[in-house]
């Protein structure tokens, strides 16, 4: 009993120190994004990079300085030296010079924008290369290829795929697009560690099998609902209000546990679908930033929202199973695995929470 009621005591711990002080060690958005425009032959696009990465790179005490548009242009040249490194552009085949042009700084995405162009026109193949800043190993570069004003081609760059191609002319086709999103779709689901939280808090109480699908269900009706309104430009509320109404989900669903406990009620299902609204939008958010095609918006938004179905169910099938086996095991114990559990996922939602308000 004793070593039952360490290992949950474990636990808890162990969930804290995953989700909670990621702040401490990098930064809770390791991404930049390249847009890349070819129009009427000229090439010319734009650079966004968070201030942590920029700081870091171009050795600047203090990221947050960034946000001032004077500090900025007091270390540009620091800066564009910092983005001639990390910038690989190809076109046919050499690396051409980048000439670096106006800088906006952006503080929803805590990144400052560069405009960026070369001399070079009509050139039949862009390559780019990256991540653009490795030192952070989670770190990814998301590029966007326009052409005309439209969106033509996508890629991700991390560690493992390190070379985006284009072949000007090119587009990407419908099971192309599909395979892109439905992949996005279950990345962001894995690296969200509020999105994580949230199911997993859904999934704590147990339940029989139609329960445990009237929660999932409800949670992506609903978050199916918002993204496609938002991602359509229906309804867009903006990120300083959905990221910290996301925490406070997360702190509900762990005090609706608690309270569950003790009064022997299940909720779960009206919460996932009214908190599954706020993640939808949420979702939304990181599709903008991705870009969507559109010449082919259905695929898109029909294989990210997919790929977080598949995303949840992992974690459904991991958390569900696992409790339910202690509780027919140990119902005490498994008790006292769900009482931590609750009180590890208000702790997060309550960091979460007082860090994007503040942040906004």
């Amino acid at each position: 009993m004793i070593a039952a009621v360490r290992v949950s005591v474990l636990a808890a711990i162990a969930l804290a120190i995953a989700f909670i002080p990621r702040a401490a060690v990098a930064h809770e958005e390791p991404y930049s994004f390249v847009e890349v425009r070819i129009d009427s032959g000229a090439v010319h696009g734009r650079v966004t990079a968070h201030v942590v990465d920029l700081a870091h790179e171009a050795g600047l005490a203090v990221p947050e300085s960034l946000f001032r548009a004077a500090y900025v242009a007091e270390h540009l040249d620091a800066l564009q030296r910092v983005l001639d490194e990390r910038f690989a552009l190809r076109a046919d085949g050499h690396a051409p010079r980048i000439e670096w042009l106006a800088f906006d700084v952006v503080p929803a995405r805590k990144s400052v924008a560069f405009d960026w162009s070369i001399a070079e026109r009509d050139p039949a193949v862009i390559e780019i290369s990256g991540p653009m800043f490795p030192y952070d190993p989670p770190h990814e570069t998301y590029v966007n290829v326009f052409v005309g004003g439209t969106l033509v081609h996508q890629d991700l760059l991390d560690g493992e795929h390190t070379k985006a191609r284009y072949t000007v002319g090119a587009r990407q086709n419908g099971w192309k697009v599909a395979g892109t999103f439905l992949v996005q779709g279950v990345h962001h689901i894995f690296i969200g560690p509020d999105h994580i939280l949230f199911v997993i808090g859904l999934m704590l109480l147990g339940g029989s099998l139609p329960r445990l699908l009237r929660i999932v269900t409800s949670f992506t009706l609903a978050h199916s609902l918002t993204l496609v309104l938002a991602t359509l430009g229906i309804v867009n509320p903006p990120a300083r209000l959905v990221e910290p109404a996301i925490a406070l989900s997360i702190i509900y669903i762990g005090i609706e546990t608690l309270v569950a406990l003790t009064r022997q009620r299940d909720a779960r299902a009206r919460i996932a679908f009214g908190f599954g609204l706020v993640h939808g939008f949420g979702f939304a958010g990181v599709l903008r930033e991705f870009g969507l095609p559109s010449g082919a918006l259905g695929w898109a938004l029909g294989s990210f929202n997919v790929g977080v179905e598949v995303g949840q169910a992992c974690i459904v099938l991991a958390v569900a199973p696992a409790l339910a086996w202690v509780r027919r095991l140990e119902p005490r114990i498994a008790r006292r695995i769900v009482t931590a559990a609750s009180l590890v996922i208000i702790a997060a939602g309550a960091y979460w929470f007082v860090e994007r308000l503040f942040a906004a």
